[in-house]
Formats: C-alpha cells, sequence, structure tokens
C-alpha cells in the first residue's frame, strides 16, 4: 500500500555558493561555482519522500514570482501534490544563501519570505486531506501557528506526527506531548534541551516533556533512537562527502516512509541512514535526493555492515 504523507513547511531558492573555507566576520573570500537549487525544508522533505514512494501532500507559500514558479513546478515533477501551496501576493518566495567549503559542509542564512506567512487557517482549510493520512511531517521553517495548527488535526484524525525541529528553537510542552517522533540533529536537540549539551541527558529531558520517541541524527556517527528507555545506536554508511545540504531532510523524510509503511523504527531509522548517506555524495539540495530504488540497494549491499550497536 503507498503510504499518504503531509508535509507543512517550506519552500526556498538554494543560492549556494563554493568557496575554500568559511570566511571569518569582515572577510571577505573568493568563491567558485555558483548554483542554484530548489530547497527549502518542507519542499525537500516533500520531494525526498515522493522519490521513495510515497504520496505526498504539501502546505505551504511561495512568493508570486520566478522562484515560487520554478519552486512549484519541481516539486510537481516529482509528484507532490500543492494544492495547499498558496502564491502569496505580498511577500517574496523564501532564498536561502548557503556556503560550501573544500570538505562540503555548509553554512546557510535563510530569508524565508512568504514561508512565514503560512497560517493555521492555511492548514485548516486542508483538513480534508489529513482524513486517511498515515503520517504528517514538519520542521520548522514556518510559523510555530501553523505547525501547531496540523498536529491538532493530525491528532484528531489518527496520523502519526514527526517533527524535524529545524531551524531549533524552542518548543512548547504541549506540542511536544502531541509528536510521535521528534527528529532533531545534536545542536538542536541540545537547544530544545535548555542547553544540555550530553546526548542521554539532553534525551530524557524532551522524553520528560511528553515526546514518545526520539531520533538524534549524528552525521558521521550515525543516528539514536530513545524510545521506552531503550536506547539504539544505528551506525552511518561511510560515504565520499561531496554536499551535506538536506542531508537531514532525507534522513526525516525516509524515516517517516518506512514508518508508514509500516516498518519498525528500527529499519526506519536505518532508511533515514542510507537516504542521507546517499544524499551528501551529490551537490544540491532536491537534485541530490536519491530514489527508492537507490536507497533499497544501499541497504542490500552494506547491511551486514550496519548492524545496530547497543
Amino acid at each position: 500500500m503507498t503510504p499518504t504523507i503531509i508535509v507543512v513547511g517550506s519552500l526556498n531558492m538554494d543560492l549556494v555558493v563554493r568557496a575554500p573555507r568559511h570566511p571569518q566576520p569582515g572577510e571577505t573570500l573568493i568563491g567558485s561555482d555558483f548554483q542554484t537549487f530548489p530547497g527549502g525544508k518542507g519542499a525537500n522533505q516533500a520531494v525526498a519522500a515522493a522519490r521513495l514512494g510515497a504520496r505526498v501532500r504539501m502546505i505551504g507559500r511561495v512568493g508570486v514570482d520566478a522562484f515560487g514558479e520554478t519552486l512549484l513546478a519541481a516539486a510537481q515533477h516529482d509528484g507532490v501534490d500543492t494544492t495547499f501551496v498558496q502564491r502569496d501576493p505580498d511577500a517574496p518566495t523564501g532564498v536561502a544563501l548557503i556556503t560550501l567549503d573544500a570538505q562540503g559542509q555548509n553554512t546557510i542564512v535563510v530569508a524565508p519570505g512568504a514561508n512565514m506567512r503560512v497560517s493555521e487557517a492555511d492548514v485548516e482549510r486542508a483538513e480534508a486531506i489529513f482524513a486517511g493520512a498515515d503520517a504528517l511531517l514538519m520542521p520548522l521553517e514556518c510559523p510555530l501557528t501553523a505547525v501547531m495548527a496540523a498536529t491538532r488535526l493530525a491528532r484528531k484524525h489518527g496520523v502519526k506526527v514527526i517533527l524535524n525541529p529545524a531551524p531549533a528553537q524552542p518548543l512548547p510542552i504541549d506540542l511536544l506531548a502531541q509528536l510521535d517522533y521528534l527528529v532533531p540533529n545534536q545542536p538542536e536537540l541540545q537547544t530544545l534541551a535548555e542547553g544540555e549539551t550530553d546526548v542521554a541527558k539532553a534525551t530524557e529531558y524532551v522524553r520528560r516533556q511528553g515526546v514518545k520517541s526520539v531520533v538524534v541524527t549524528q552525521g558521521e556517527a550515525g543516528a539514536m533512537l530513545v524510545s521506552d528507555d531503550h536506547t539504539t545506536q544505528v551506525p552511518a554508511f561511510h560515504v565520499p562527502v561531496v554536499d551535506t545540504v538536506a542531508a537531514g531532510d532525507a534522513f526525516v523524510a525516509a524515516f517517516c516512509v518506512a514508518l508508514a509503511e509500516g516498518k519498525t523504527p528500527l529499519e526506519a531509522v536505518r532508511w533515514g541512514n542510507a537516504a542521507g548517506a546517499l544524499t551528501v555524495t551529490r551537490s544540491g539540495a532536491q537534485p541530490s535526493l536519491p530514489s527508492r530504488m537507490e536507497v533499497v540497494r544501499l541497504l542490500e549491499v552494506q547491511s551486514g555492515n550496519n548492524a545496530p550497536l547497543h
């Protein structure tokens, strides 16, 4: 059965420049290649889930401009239903300014534009698509009021809720308590846990707020699944790194699709690790997102090297 996933989130045009390293404050560097890619955490996650075989419907906003047209066309090309992505006449499409260093590590500054005008009313107008959906997937590049409205509708219709708390911000307990899975990276987890740097203590902190399960993405170290007082470390796939942009989006989308298909949380984390690994081997946000066949092939080839460490 093909799962249906709703994504509430951002659509940005990524403006990417490569440089030998990241500049210091006040410093000007001469970069090399400049490229534009469709991006935004919401759109990345929607496209990633669609490429992995899910039926995806997105709620969001873009401006009435060329970037908005390009982003909608890109999402639609991958099969994402953009019926509830509105064209906003009063705000530009969001953009992300991205610098990539020689190791493929990135720094990102986002000008959110129309993304920050996604409203509770936008979400409520789309209530019909929550009926029969399998999962709700959300990052935090749009207003928290929209995220909370979507969470309420998901709970009303019995839909699993997966939140990727990026970019990091403190979250209210009444939201955290309604999540099925929280999927932060380590800095995001630290923010949610009031600065706690120990991963185990920080995870326990957010679970005390009512989160059922936490998956902490850890880059080259893989990911940690914490649920019902059981912690499992799932190692990463080792691949050459070209560009880390959208690796986290690929992870959380693959995790969400696997869960929606009925796979166990541990299997879903392995899917996330595989999708994230494939993504970092290519340039750009959405162009780097893998197909289902690629993820399945990597899991089959390297499954013997990716057993969980308890």
